[in-house]
């Protein structure tokens, strides 16, 4: 049997991503700004926009067609109604235990406290944060749901396309074997995607590399290090839910190893890392969920879009202990009540946010000003939130990935 390449897709991921990491330190520390490093980084800039512009490509069509699918096909089992409570039920458990961890980590060290806001009012004067009331984004939020779908599709709206898909999904469902031909002709199309998605992969280690390097290369350590404090306390947090918290869940339901699952989900991690887009790294997702981790299409086609959309534990840790930090920048106590009101607001902002770069910045404004305080402080934050991004946005796919092994286990348990 003749072999394609002597590394698998894995291997050569990891090592794409180490090299850009490796040569991406060396730009920086060198400092050169000769004219062959800006020709390497406009080539890096190139590669790496192109590999995300092609898995934007196909999310919108894959999206659409696993979705719709997955929930069509919930019906040769009966557990579509099952399917349903067990995701939204794990989506809201995982956000939760998320939020909570930030939360706690923000009260125990206090990042901020050695600090003075006074130091960034330059930064936080020439921002220009919009108001949104939570009312006003409660609105936008629910508009933003049900929309022309062909407008919806041809904008990349990933929320409106997804609730379509829901609906039509359901409407197959409903209608039964009346509307065989339409379900086969989605699940061709899907198949197609998918094809498509395995074209796009074998760029992938090229893709990684570029957009590590750049990243690494154009990072201001400075800004990093003035902001250690905060920066040390999200990661560490981040990580130990990645590492610990949902691991443990998935063991604790599915019996499965860690180890086994980091293996097979190692492909779409470092894609997350790399790319910070839930939605961009969506076809790679569903790829590990299916090839690696071997859970059923119809299960995988419908937790994985709606979790890359809804499922976001990261984005959701990562808001509530920014809007502590920023309140002790800002000299205020916030009491528990007013912690509460962050913990409600940073999953429905988080939930709200859409799975592209530094999308939680967008939201961010809603939670500090749901406790008073004040939107242009986000300021603070623009220096390091795309470091940070890289992190909460691996975690959010892995909460996916965990997710769909999670309802299957519940789904064949309650179908014995």
């Amino acid at each position: 049997m003749k072999k394609s390449s002597p590394l698998s897709l894995n291997t050569q991921i990891l090592v794409g991503a180490l090299a850009g990491i490796l040569l991406g330190l060396w730009i920086s520390s060198s400092g050169s700004e000769s004219a062959i490093t800006q020709a390497g980084l406009y080539a890096a800039g190139l590669i790496g926009a192109l590999f995300i512009d092609l898995l934007k490509m196909v999310m919108i069509p894959l999206v659409f067609t696993s979705i719709a699918v997955g929930v069509a096909n919930l019906r040769a089992h009966r557990q579509m109604h099952k399917v349903w409570k067990a995701t939204l039920g794990f989506f809201l458990f995982s956000m939760m235990i998320a939020i909570m961890l930030g939360l706690a980590a923000a009260n125990i060290f206090r990042p901020g406290d050695g600090l003075q806001l006074a130091m960034f009012q330059d930064a936080i004067q020439e921002f220009q944060a919009r108001q949104l009331p939570l009312s006003e984004f409660f609105s936008q939020f629910l508009g933003s749901l049900f929309q022309n779908p062909v407008a919806a599709l041809a904008q990349g709206n990933v929320l409106a396309v997804v609730v379509f898909a829901l609906l039509l999904g359901i409407a197959l469902v409903v209608g039964g074997e009346r509307y065989n031909n339409i379900l086969v002709l989605l699940q061709e199309l899907l198949e197609l995607v998918l094809m498509l998605v395995g074209w796009i992969m074998r760029l992938a280690p090229l893709g990684i590399m570029a957009l590590l390097l750049k990243l690494v290369a154009t990072q201001d350590i400075s800004l990093l290090g003035t902001l250690a404090e905060f920066v040390v306390l999200v990661v560490g947090t981040t990580l130990l839910h990645g590492m610990v918290v949902l691991p443990l869940i998935l063991y604790l339901v599915t019996r499965m190893a860690p180890l086994r699952f980091w293996r097979g989900a190692r492909e779409a991690l470092i894609t997350a890392f790399a790319t910070s887009s839930s939605s961009a790294t969506l076809p790679v997702t569903l790829r590990c969920v299916e090839q690696h981790l071997h859970v059923k299409r119809d299960i995988a086609g419908f937790v994985v879009p709606l979790g890359a959309t809804l499922n976001m534990d990261g984005t959701a840790l990562y808001e509530a202990a920014a809007a502590l930090f920023i309140a002790n920048l800002a000299g205020v106590e916030l009491n528990l009540a007013q912690q509460m009101i962050v913990f409600v607001t940073a999953m429905i902002a988080a939930m709200g946010a859409p799975g592209i770069p530094s999308a939680g910045m967008v939201t961010m404004v809603m939670v500090l000003q749901s406790v008073g305080l004040p939107a242009e402080a986000i300021a603070v934050l623009m220096p390091v939130d795309r470091f940070l991004d890289t992190f909460r946005t691996a975690v959010n796919v892995e909460g996916d990935m965990v997710g769909s092994l999670v309802v299957q286990k519940w789904a064949k348990s309650n179908e014995d």
